[in-house]
């Protein structure tokens, strides 16, 4: 999946390694990628789980960048 923001061109690719990264990373790997709301819900189900949903979440994590690139604007392309 490859987005375009129409103000400035610039592309920014979702590949299937983020379910891979978000796994490794938990919940900063939505801060790094500035989803600020899914940062601070995964970390908070991730203490109040012990952990549990670290496991569960990063399946999601695809869906939820390409969701909030459309919030903002950007064009699929």
């Amino acid at each position: 999946m490859t987005f375009e923001h129409p103000n400035n061109g610039y592309q920014e690719t979702i590949t299937n390694f983020s379910i891979l990264w978000c796994l490794v990373f938990g919940s900063l790997y939505f801060a790094y990628k500035g989803i600020w709301r899914h940062f601070v819900l995964s970390l908070a189900i991730g203490l109040f789980t012990f952990g549990v949903s670290w496991f569960i979440y990063p399946f999601f994590a695809k869906n939820i960048i390409a969701t909030q690139y459309r919030k903002n604007g950007w064009l699929e392309i």
